[in-house]
């Protein structure tokens, strides 16, 4: 399987009437995954095995037993990244301004529904959840890259403040007088920083969780995010240059869940992309494959044809500030960065090169023993 043409989205259509539902369906399909139900307690069972993939609920308002209007409340309530559209009859209109005013309905869409109408409304439902949905994630991408980071200063901090105060108990052994001076005095700042630090570091981060920054970050954890929806979301806002895209092919041989810091994964993926584009920058016929392999373990891996990296490089490039891209600006500590991330949710990082022949890093997840995504691809084919 190549590059997916077919939008990671999928819609919920809900109506007690059949001959509705299989007319949405026939209309959006070619387009859309769809899911139906016949009932605003059915389209809740539907959300909790599906919610995460869902991006628009389009519902009716007239349904036996909870209307259409109970139904968005709820999933406002409880999948608020869900774009919302209510389905009615012009009877309904009067009935429905509470609903509309108080923001619960993002369009309206008239009986009987036109197919370019529908087309049209879900466009822009979907570009609405798209604009949302990556407001979010930048969020979380700092939530996440902050978490990492404070763990990461804080034991070299913690570390050279034990130092600091080494230094200034035992310099009085050492040294004449003024030089114990010196050093002490060198040694106090050095831990006075240090301590700075640490508390700023702790002071910044209580604030981020206590303006929500936790509740947000568990909100999500509950949201399925697919590898080849992070490589599909980096191929849509990467900056390429002149012929970049083009070199690039995505070949998915199984999908799997991000399960752990996908915003960190994806700032991972995003780093070794733009490492594989800068080598190939003069590789005659460049070429770059993002592979998606579900087993026998999950992995991405991002393999280039350019010049590849000597040996003793290689052997530094995930613990030194080693570098093939100096006169380019580089300082070797993206790859480190990333390897860290990496193992910090217990995942891997490895690299395979050839001189001349190109380079394959590996990002290796931990197989958690979760079900894959089979079970959803089989539900939208039946």
């Amino acid at each position: 399987m190549s590059d997916t043409t077919q939008p990671p989205f999928s819609v919920l259509f809900v109506d007690d009437e059949e001959m509705s539902r299989n007319h949405f369906a026939r209309a959006i399909r070619a387009d859309y995954c769809v899911h139906v139900a016949q009932s605003a307690d059915e389209a809740i069972e539907v959300l909790g095995r599906h919610g995460a993939e869902i991006a628009v609920l389009v519902t009716d308002y007239r349904m036996p037993g909870r209307d259409g209007d109970d139904l968005l409340r709820q999933v406002a309530q409880e999948y608020p990244q869900i774009v919302r559209i209510l389905v009615t009859a012009y009877a309904d209109k009067d009935m429905l301004l509470q609903t509309v005013n108080t923001g619960d309905v993002f369009r309206i869409l008239e009986k009987p529904l036109r197919t370019e109408k529908v087309r049209e409304v879900l466009q822009l439902a979907i570009a609405r959840y798209a604009e949302r949905e990556t407001r979010q994630q930048r969020l979380l991408a700092m939530d996440e890259t902050l978490a990492f980071l404070a763990h990461e200063l804080n034991t070299p901090l913690a570390a050279i403040s034990l130092f600091a105060r080494s230094v200034e108990n035992d310099v009085a052994e050492q040294y004449d007088p003024g030089r114990q001076k010196e050093i002490g005095d060198a040694a106090r700042s050095m831990l006075n920083n240090a301590q700075y630090c640490l508390t700023l570091i702790s002071s910044f981060w209580a604030t981020v969780h206590k303006s929500g920054g936790q509740q947000s970050v568990s909100e999500a954890g509950g949201r399925e995010v697919r590898a080849t929806r992070l490589i599909a979301s980096l191929l849509d806002t990467y900056p390429f240059v002149g012929a970049q895209r083009d070199w690039i092919k995505v070949d998915v041989q199984g999908d799997f869940v991000v399960r752990a810091m996908p915003n960190c994964v994806a700032l991972v993926l995003s780093s070794l992309m733009s490492n594989a584009l800068r080598a190939l920058g003069e590789t005659a016929a460049p070429a770059l494959c993002l592979e998606v392999v579900e087993s026998p373990e999950p992995e991405i891996r991002i393999r280039d044809n350019g010049p590849g990296i000597e040996p003793q490089v290689k052997a530094r490039l995930l613990q030194d500030p080693v570098t093939t891209h100096a006169g380019a600006g580089g300082h070797g500590m993206g790859m480190i960065f990333c390897n860290r991330i990496m193992q910090s949710f217990g995942g891997s990082l490895g690299v395979e090169s050839t001189v001349g022949e190109g380079t394959t890093v590996t990002m290796g997840f931990p197989n958690l023993g979760f079900a894959t995504l089979r079970g959803h691809a089989q539900d939208r084919k039946a």
